[in-house]
């Protein structure tokens, strides 16, 4: 009995001292995020620069549609086209290509 009773102590300390331990998880690419919510993801970044982008020419193609408007009403198209009105439709259409492409992603 003396016996039985010191292989179940015995046993009793080797499962307290064998718990289970397990080796800390690798860092993926999601954690760091969690580590610091104040801070952007790279695509989240991209994303908003592109954005802002976008919203910047935006504001230029509007710009230009407005003195394309008043040039065309201050001069008579139907006898003179001139050099800058070309000029400024050629760089709407221009504006117009880059936000389409850029909006597509």
């Amino acid at each position: 009995m003396l016996f039985a009773g010191a292989v179940t102590g015995l046993g009793g300390s080797l499962t307290l001292s064998q718990a289970p331990s397990f080796p800390p998880k690798p860092p993926s690419a999601q954690e760091p995020e969690a580590e610091n919510p104040g801070l952007p993801s790279p695509e989240k970044r991209m994303l908003d620069e592109n954005n802002k982008n976008i919203r910047k020419k935006v504001e230029r193609l509007y710009q230009l549609a407005a003195q394309l408007k008043e040039e065309v009403d201050k001069t008579d198209s139907a006898k003179v086209l001139s050099l800058s009105l070309l000029k400024k439709a050629e760089e709407i259409e221009k504006l117009a290509r880059e936000i389409k492409n850029r909006s597509k992603g």
